[in-house]
């Protein structure tokens, strides 16, 4: 397989905007501007710095019923875009309507309209051509495994990176479903998902960076105090470069009243739970769903989560 060969300074990464027409949980009304005016910014910046504009995954709130208005604005956003300059974009878990990448999400006419490069297969995406060498961008969208490694083929470029949209056990979130190691052949895993930003880790030839997403979603402390940034990556860091996207005032987005007593983390065990119920929507007979969804979100190596897989092991070989 050839691969397209993109010439730029480096990828500028958003993670997660989660555009919506209605504003999601407690953030107040102007949500779709605001987002707008974050993504529109994104990439001003990206090409003032001659990057590559990557999202991480969840474009979109919900995968579906996006207004014409919210598509027709992407359009002209997203189109006449070339070069390093045409925006790529994993697939994240709310791009797809019940788990399922169908033609008819919304980020799927995009791909049609011809104003976005879809990353929805795992593997290889392209090469970035840099001034500092060449790297091989690789992907694993949502519902794909991680990889164990990559082996280089020949004239492949000395540099892997890996994006990805998956429940990573960066330090704040050691119960997830995948460790962090070293994966040879890989020097750099960028993580989309995780909204809360997460120190990078280092692990053997192995980085693994989470800059966190670019919307407050969540009405907390933690987002009060949280600036909402895009992320840079070039040849040789060691760190991504943070970029501080435009944002107003946490109480201009957020409603007047208390904060919970104690934060609820939404990021934690009640997304397991949401993804348990967004599964029932489709039951299946052969229960290859649930296998799917507790082998991405489930850590077997805790008690909690042995018994959980030991529970689904009962159930299914015992309805064979």
């Amino acid at each position: 397989m050839t691969l397209e060969i993109v010439r730029g300074n480096g990828l500028f990464l958003v993670a997660d905007p989660h555009l919506a027409d209605n504003p999601p949980g407690q953030r107040l009304d102007g949500y779709l501007d605001q987002i707008m005016g974050k993504l529109a910014a994104c990439l001003g910046r990206a090409d003032e710095l001659g990057m590559v504009p990557v999202l991480l995954g969840d474009l979109f709130h919900w995968p579906r019923d996006n207004s014409n208005k919210m598509l027709v604005e992407l359009m002209r956003l997203f189109g006449g875009r070339e070069g390093c300059r045409r925006v790529r974009a994993l697939v994240g878990n709310h791009d797809k309507y019940q788990s399922r990448f169908t033609d008819d999400v919304s980020i799927a006419v995009l791909e049609t309209a011809g104003v976005l490069t879809l990353m929805k297969e795992d593997g290889p995406q392209f090469v970035l051509e840099t001034p500092q060498g060449r790297a091989l961008v690789c992907a694993s969208p949502d519902g794909a495994p991680l990889p164990k490694g990559y082996e280089r083929a020949e004239g492949d470029p000395e540099t892997v990176v890996w994006l990805t949209h998956h429940n990573i056990r960066f330090p704040e979130f050691l119960e997830r479903a995948y460790a962090i190691k070293e994966l040879p052949g890989i020097d750099w895993v960028i993580n989309g998902h995780i909204h809360r930003p997460q120190q990078t880790v280092a692990n053997g030839q192995t980085t693994w960076a989470n800059p966190g997403n670019v919307t407050r979603l969540t009405f907390t402390r933690r987002s009060m105090v949280r600036e909402p940034a895009a992320a840079i990556w070039t040849p040789g860091c060691a760190e991504l470069e943070k970029w501080v996207v435009p944002f107003l005032p946490f109480d201009q987005v957020f409603p007047d009243q208390d904060l919970p007593p104690e934060e609820q983390e939404t990021e934690g065990d009640s997304s397991f739970i949401k993804g348990l119920e967004r599964l029932a929507w489709r039951r299946t007979h052969e229960g290859t769903g649930l296998k799917q969804f507790l082998e991405q979100n489930l850590n077997r190596e805790t008690p909690e989560g042995a018994l959980i897989w030991e529970l689904y092991e009962e159930v299914i070989h015992g309805a064979d």
